[in-house]
């Protein structure tokens, strides 16, 4: 019986060993590469491949380029240079020397920080690195992998620092950003809780007053006539459109790469937060304005709104008169200056 039991529970053991294997799902760099992400490197691949114009070589341009090599355009090159194409293989070569030299640097500049020895002393090395422009990819990870072969040899103080040195690195690196909006969405990349990304969204996108109005030529001379200055309109700190222009644009170079496993294509995590962005604007601001709305408005800030224009004419119609614009026989007797086909007339022609 025992016998009997122990081949049952093998058989059964087996077969659940067989759909573990069925549903696990394949890493990212066990995904094959499909036709559409070939045809998306295409552009980059004409950048970094040769041939090269007089004066840049393969070493040149993956220094250029370092920033837009993404895991998944290396997968690109590696089935280039798989399949015999030189171009691919010296470009591969020469971003493993320039990434050794990165992690050399990121090295020498992790031994900087620790050798403040105090936490508050270390967090100020950071940020003279962020100053100088040394803070990079393989600086985090390095203060990453620390972080984690000190948590998993029980270190747990250590592990904290690292954490706590990885996030202010991150912070720093945030703020040297060429833009508001890359910084926003970098730090919305990051954050797992949607209630913080929501925060997050809200203060950048709620219209704050300027605490000093910057000194113009024209509130120069209403001061000096004795009125008083014109005073600039608040405005959030990234204004939603050029964050939703600035999301379009990462999905362009970076939307078919791998986050995780878990999370999957980074398209999905940007598409999430645009909607996210969205319902924050349209909280602040309303609901975006049709053709109808916005003429309503410039009529209500006293400019012509043709809806308008074209209520007026009706109303002149059912009195018996006509709209001076609507008149043929008017001439130039409303707008002087212009002819009866509105164009304006030079020289009394």
């Amino acid at each position: 019986l025992r016998k009997a039991a122990a081949v049952d529970n093998a058989g059964v053991d087996n077969m659940v060993k067989e759909q573990e294997g069925e549903q696990k799902k394949k890493t990212f760099y066990e995904t094959d590469l499909t036709p559409e992400i070939r045809a998306s490197y295409e552009d980059m691949c004409s950048k970094v491949l040769p041939p090269y114009r007089p004066g840049d070589s393969a070493q040149s341009v993956v220094f250029n380029f370092y920033d837009q090599f993404d895991a998944q355009f290396i997968k690109v090159l590696n089935e280039r240079a798989e399949n015999g194409d030189t171009g691919s293989q010296e470009v591969l070569a020469a971003l493993a020397m320039e990434q050794q030299k990165r992690v050399n640097a990121a090295t020498e500049a992790l031994k900087e920080v620790l050798s403040k020895g105090e936490p508050m002393r270390m967090e100020g090395a950071i940020v003279k690195l962020a100053k100088e422009g040394r803070i990079d990819e393989p600086f985090l990870l390095l203060l990453e992998a620390n972080a984690d072969q000190a948590m998993a040899a029980g270190a747990t103080g250590p592990a904290e620092l690292m954490k706590k040195l990885r996030k202010r690195a991150m912070a720093e690196k945030d703020k040297q950003s060429a833009t508001k909006e890359i910084k926003l969405l970098r730090q919305l990349l990051r954050e797992d809780d949607s209630n913080t990304r929501e925060q997050l969204l809200t203060d950048a996108f709620t219209p704050k007053e300027a605490l000093i109005v910057p000194g113009t030529a024209a509130n120069a001379e209403r001061a000096i006539e004795g009125d008083a200055p014109e005073e600039e309109k608040p405005m959030p700190d990234v204004p939603p459109p050029d964050f939703i222009n600035c999301c379009k644009a990462v999905l362009l170079n970076f939307g078919n790469l791998n986050i995780d496993d878990e999370q999957g294509d980074l398209s999905v995590k940007i598409k999430q937060i645009a909607s996210e962005a969205e319902v924050v604007a349209t909280r602040i601001y309303g609901k975006g304005m049709s053709t109808r709305e916005q003429q309503d408005r410039a009529w209500k800030e006293q400019t012509t709104s043709i809806f308008d224009l074209e209520t007026l004419e009706i109303e002149a119609e059912r009195r018996g008169e006509t709209a001076p614009w609507a008149n043929p026989d008017a001439g130039d007797e409303m707008f002087p200056g212009f002819g009866a086909d509105g164009k304006m007339q030079i020289g009394g022609s």
